[in-house]
């Protein structure tokens, strides 16, 4: 089974507000991409906060000028997926998936697992999950963005899920847009 990790970066997180999606990243197998993404016209007037531009160091302007609309990056994620099993560290990652998806016009094409899923069903002990953490930090200690987030993740499941990563296929090498993270909540 090939693992493909999954961030998004968002406006503020759904506490805060109306919340959307302004990244997403994915990381398989030591390779990793990510896309901003130029608010949709539907999302004027959602919650933009000061945290978490703090955290990820993207504005809006920014966003709007180099971000890629969003069924372009939909249509990237989807290609990228390539029926893959998608894992994030957080749930929340599901519901920007779906505000993506209806941004682009289209409905969430899979269903994103959350990492404790596939710890469980590894029967991943602690002393294995805390060493593929350490690892995971050191590989990757630059975070709050979404392709090093994912890139994070892929790292720690790498370590811990046996035979979870495949290498991408050369038609993946897209440009790239830049990338951020929310954090992972393992």
């Amino acid at each position: 089974m090939t693992i493909l990790a999954i961030d998004f970066e968002a406006s503020c997180l759904p506490r805060h507000g109306r919340s959307f999606p302004i990244e997403v990243g994915v990381a398989v197998d030591g390779w990793s991409q990510s896309w901003l993404i130029r608010p949709h016209e539907s999302w004027r007037g959602w919650d933009w906060t000061a945290q978490a531009q703090a955290l990820h160091g993207l504005t809006l302007e920014r966003l709007y000028r180099e971000g890629l609309p969003a069924k372009a990056v939909f249509d990237r994620l989807v290609a990228a997926v390539d029926g893959r099993r998608v894992v994030a560290d957080s749930h929340i990652d599901q519901y920007w998936l779906e505000t993506l998806s209806r941004a682009a016009g289209e409905s969430a094409p899979f269903a994103i697992d959350h990492v404790s899923c596939l710890l469980d069903e590894y029967g991943a002990r602690d002393d294995r999950i805390v060493a593929a953490v350490a690892h995971a930090d050191a590989r990757h200690p630059s975070r709050h963005r979404a392709a090093s987030d994912a890139a994070w993740l892929s790292t720690l499941l790498g370590h811990v899920v046996p035979g979870s990563a495949a290498p991408m296929p050369p038609i993946m090498a897209m440009p790239r847009a830049a990338s951020i993270g929310y954090g992972n909540n393992l």
